[in-house]
């Protein structure tokens, strides 16, 4: 894995067009049809953990978003959209960014932080598998992940992911 220097920095109002062009490029089609997508609507992301990741030309690399939730009615980060340009692929921006949005959500008084991914990659990061946590169809059960930012976290937390506007 190549480390190239990159500048992480909270994304603002003039990246917005350029996130999201990122985020359309990265995903497929019709990637607002995702139920992790119906969480988000009408409901603002949680700014100081929007982060964009870009080189010393300026040009962005990757960006993540993350999203405030509620599992069976207690308070939780919904990490993502998270993504890397194509040509940026295997230097590391993706676990640069998703370590900075844990110490930056830790920091910030969240308690536990959560994302629909591929276990054997996130787990890198403490993720584990939800089982009684459960995201809106059509997501898959085994994909539901979450991590405790601190100790004990997700003990006792358990039942549907709602929205914070719910």
């Amino acid at each position: 894995m190549q480390q190239t220097a990159l500048t992480l920095a909270t994304e603002t109002p003039d990246d917005w067009w350029e996130v999201e062009a990122l985020f359309d490029l990265c995903f497929a089609p019709g990637r607002s049809a995702l139920s992790s997508y119906r969480l988000r609507e009408g409901v603002d992301p949680i700014g100081p953990l929007c982060l964009t990741a870009r080189d010393a030309e300026g040009i962005l690399a990757g960006a993540v978003r993350n999203w405030p939730v509620l599992v069976g009615g207690r308070e939780a980060v919904l990490l993502g959209p998270i993504s890397v340009h194509p040509t940026r692929q295997g230097e590391g921006v993706a676990s640069l960014l998703m370590q900075r949005c844990l110490t930056d959500a830790r920091d910030l008084g969240w308690l536990r932080l959560m994302l629909v991914g591929d276990i054997p990659y996130y787990r890198r990061f403490g993720f584990e598998r939800l089982n009684a946590v459960i995201m809106p169809p059509p997501t898959n059960p085994d994909r539901v992940l979450g991590v405790a930012l601190a100790e004990g976290a997700w003990q006792g937390v358990s039942g549907a992911v709602t929205s914070m506007r719910d």
